[in-house]
């Protein structure tokens, strides 16, 4: 069968293709968001973008690895008339890579603007630090 439309003429740059496998959705990147997901050696940091939006009208759920943030930026309703709104309305899903410390839960803060996710590594997948001694 000849494709008289070629399948990426379907295809929006920021989404996945309904042809293509659901394993390659997690790789695309150029995924438009306000969320960025950066580790270092003992937490993994979920960074999300939320200006406007008050820390009381956010949510963060974390089950079986995936972390979801949503909320809303909330304006008191006053006599305007609008010819044009702005969205104000945010929700992010994404999975948490590495092995995570259970024990520890993580933390969520707002500062500027950017609201952090901190999740602790467990300790047995921290790197090590091995001394070196001087033979004699």
């Amino acid at each position: 069968m000849v494709d008289l439309v070629p399948r990426s003429f379907w295809r929006f740059p920021a989404t996945p293709s309904l042809w293509e496998d659901e394993e390659d959705w997690g790789t695309l990147t150029n995924w438009p968001s306000g969320l960025s997901l950066s580790e270092d050696n003992a937490h993994v940091y979920v960074q999300v973008a939320v200006p406007g939006v008050d820390p009381k009208d956010i949510e963060v759920t974390f089950d079986k690895g995936i972390v979801w943030i949503k909320g809303e930026a909330k304006e008191e309703e006053k006599e305007k008339k609008y010819y044009r709104k702005a969205a104000s309305v945010f929700s992010y899903r994404v999975a948490v890579p590495g092995d995570l410390d259970t024990n520890k839960e993580p933390e969520a803060a707002v500062k500027n603007g950017v609201m952090t996710v901190t999740f602790a590594k467990s300790p047995k997948t921290q790197p090590k630090k091995i001394s070196v001694r001087e033979e004699k």
